[in-house]
This record gives structure tokens, sequence and C-alpha cells, in this order.
């Protein structure tokens, strides 16, 4: 039987010209709004907030090749791969976004103790805001965009199949940090015992995904062994059969990339040597271990500098609107900081890894509460002589805490619900996750624009 051909595609470098033109369009209405005065100031910062997304999604690019090179030299699986190096690849603007959002609201009180608590509260709210917000849109959007993807641009298999695995590791561990924030919020302080609770609890999930990881490379000893004797022609139904006779269970997912790359060891491969793409596409950087851990370590620098500026933005942007910083943050930071997110999700499902696509989201909030969220509290009772951190303002929450813990908790149970349902998501599915996140939107505009004081709801 003939190896099925790569389902089409769109081309990565008209994707990428297109980013480039955005780009350009960015800064050319940045200039007129900048020239024409304050008037003018919110259109200003919105196209500020495009060009950060752009330079982040940039440097976060060519970390996610040269990180995806590393999880391939060290035999880490889709699964894996997705919940721990691309995560970690996609979440570095949250990570520096929560440290600026914290280190400018404290430097702002000017060592004034009485200020100091009340920018403490500010700071890590904004960043309590961002993180939360980044993971409602990653658990919601994320499957969703790949869905909606994969639908038209692989129609012989167009819904994202995922395994039991992803759902019920990378899944039921974000549920469980999930309420675990929720708990500890409860009585709207935080104190930095609680992120080295989080730290804690990350190092055991990495441990469980290295165990994975082992069971993964058995499995795929056995596949090639199979495949060895079997040859590649035999379908993958067969091969399966086969392993589970000798007590061998494998996913047919994982069967099918082991196939293809027996076959092409077999009869020789057409693909380019790997690579990292650099500015738009219009470099590619041929990675080795060097070149690889050279690419991570600018990159991380370029994204901390954008984080910076959108940091920034993020303020300004409460400022003009006379609005809580906590409200700018959950809409703006969080979905800007999560772009690379969702880029690398489309990617792996471009590539066929649909598990690798929805554990990146999952993996992706795992590291944000246990690692974004963690630093940042740590940084901020640092620099307020490790007192615990005070998320009232007046004697009541900060605006939209309430809310967002109780939307997190549903939102998070819904969405899980949605891709147990056949272990699968299509369009359809994709709708449906596409209006909840509407109505997460909803509640952030509304307590913007001050809804809930007026019904006197502390949400």
């Amino acid at each position: 039987m003939n190896q099925p051909s790569d389902p089409p595609a769109p081309n990565d470098d008209s994707m990428a010209n297109r980013e480039l033109w955005v780009a350009v369009a960015a800064i050319g209405v940045l200039a007129i709004a900048w020239s024409m005065g304050a008037q003018w100031q919110l259109l200003f910062l919105l196209s500020e907030a495009v060009l950060i997304s752009i330079v982040i999604s940039q440097a976060c690019d060519p970390f996610a090749d040269a990180a995806q090179w590393i999880g391939m030299k060290l035999g880490l699986p889709g699964s894996v791969r997705g919940a721990t190096l691309d995560a970690i690849a996609s979440s570095m603007p949250e990570l520096f976004t929560g440290i600026f959002f914290v280190v400018l609201a404290m430097t702002s009180a000017q060592g004034d103790p009485q200020l100091l608590e009340a920018a403490g509260a500010d700071g890590f709210g904004a960043t309590i805001a961002t993180i939360a917000g980044s993971a409602v849109y990653n658990m919601i959007l994320i499957p969703a965009f790949c869905a909606i993807f994969i639908a038209r641009y692989r129609p012989e298999r167009p819904t994202i199949d995922i395994d039991d695995a992803v759902i019920k590791r990378d899944g039921l561990w974000f549920l469980a940090v999930s309420i675990l924030l929720i708990l500890f919020l409860w009585d709207n302080t935080m104190s930095w015992y609680m992120g080295v609770a989080f730290l804690g609890l990350y190092g055991v999930y990495v441990t469980q995904l290295l165990r994975d990881a082992g069971r993964h490379r058995t499995d795929t000893n056995h596949l090639r062994q199979a495949f060895g004797a079997h040859g590649t022609e035999v379908t993958v139904e067969k091969i399966v059969s086969v392993l589970a006779q000798d007590g061998v269970h494998v996913s047919h997912e994982l069967t099918r990339q082991i196939r293809t790359e027996v076959h092409e060891e077999q009869h020789g491969s057409d693909e380019p040597p790997p690579s990292a793409s650099v500015f738009f596409g219009k470099w590619d950087v041929h990675l080795n271990h060097v070149t690889a851990w050279t690419i991570i370590v600018l990159s991380t620098i370029v994204a901390a500098s954008a984080c910076y500026f959108l940091v920034e933005a993020t303020r300004d942007t409460a400022v003009f609107l006379n609005v809580p910083t906590f409200f700018v943050a959950v809409i703006l930071a969080a979905a800007v900081s999560s772009v690379p997110d969702t880029l690398l999700s489309i990617g792996a499902a471009k590539r066929g890894d649909d598990s690798g696509a929805v554990s990146n989201a999952f993996g992706s909030n795992i590291f944000d509460i246990c690692i974004c969220l963690s630093i940042p509290l740590l940084v901020n009772s640092y620099l307020n002589g490790w007192k615990p951190i005070s998320l009232l303002q007046d004697g009541a929450p900060v605006p939209g805490l309430t809310g967002l813990r109780i939307l997190l908790l549903v939102l998070s149970a819904i969405t899980l619900a949605v891709i147990w349902h056949r272990r699968q998501i299509n369009r359809g599915k994709a709708v449906v996750l596409c209006v909840l996140y509407l109505i997460f939107i909803g509640y952030a505009v509304a307590g913007s624009l001050g809804w809930f004081d007026a019904l006197n709801l502390s949400i």
C-alpha cells in the first residue's frame, strides 16, 4: 500500500509574508496615531499590541523549532513534547509578562511601605488575570482553531483525534491545578509558600511525563520490530491487532507515525534537513546542538523585551479607558501572550500530531499556573518582605477576581467534557468552544464597564 501523501496546507512562506505585511501595516498605523496626538491614543495602543504579538510570535517560532528538534533527539513522544518543550516555548510571554507586571507595580511605590501592599495587589492581580485569561484562551480557542484548520486542510481526516492519555493526564492535571489555585485564592491572599507548592506540583507532573516518555520508547521499539517483520505495506489496524495479541497496546496515531518513519528510512525521505525559520521565514538556520541552544537564548531575550512593552501597553490602555488593569490584562495581555501557543498547536496539527496540538494547550496552562504564576508570586513576596499578598481593594476582592475564579473552573470542566466526548474535536464542537470564549469575553467587558457594580455583584 502506498504511503498517503501529506494533506494540502497553506504555504508557510505565504503565511509568513502575510504576517510581515500585518507588521508593516501596524507600524504605519502606529506612526499615524502617534502623530495625531492624544485623541488617537487608543488606536496607538491597539496597534502597539498587534506589533508586540507579531514580535513575540517571531521570537517563539524559532524557539519552538529548536525545542522540537531537541525533543526529537531525546526521543520524546508528541504528547510529552507538546506538554513540556512546546509548552515552555509558547509560555515564555506569560512568564515575562507576569514578572514585569509585578516589578513595575512594586517599583512605582518607590519604597513607600504604605503603597507597597496596594501596588502588590494591583501588579499580582494583573498577573493572575493574564495567566487565567491565557488559560481560558488556550483550553478553549486553541483546540477550536486546530479543529477548524484541520477540517479545511485535511478533508480525509477532518477531526482532531486525541489520545486518552492526553485527557486523562494533561486535562485532569490542568483541572487539578486550577482547583488548587481557586482554593489558594479563597481568602483573597496569596503567600510565598503557595508558589513553592505549585513548583513542587510541576516537578511531580514532569516526573509523570518522563515515565510516559519511557513507555513511549518501549512502544516505539515494539512497533519498529513489527513493521520490520511485516513490512510498511501492512495496515495500521493489523499491526495494532498483532501487538495486542502479545499484550502490547499502542495507539493508531503512534502506529501511523512509526510506519511513516520506517517507510522513509527504508525508501528515503524528501524532507529537508531540520532548520529553524527566522524573521518571517526569510532565513533558515540549520539546527544542531550549538545553533538550537543559541536560538533558545536569543529568542528568550527578544520575547522578554517584547513582554515589557506589552505590560506597559496594557497598563496605559487601562488608564486611557479608566478601567481596572485586571480586565484589560484578562483580554489584551492574555490574548497577545497566547499567540505562540496557537501557532505551535496549529503547526502540530498540520504535521498530523493531533495529541501534541492539544497537549501543548493543556501543558501550557499547567506551566502557566505552576511556573508563570509562582515565580511572579515569589518575586512579589521578596519585594514586599515575604508578607502575604492581599488581593483586596477597599475591603473587597480585586474587581473581577471572584468571577474569574468561577468561570475558570466552569469553563475548564465544560471544555474537558466536550473534548472527552468521542475523544475528538470536529467543526461543530469548535463552534461551541468559540461561543464559550465569547461568554468569557462578555464577562470581561461587562466587568470593565462596571455593570456588576451597578447590580451590586462583587464579581
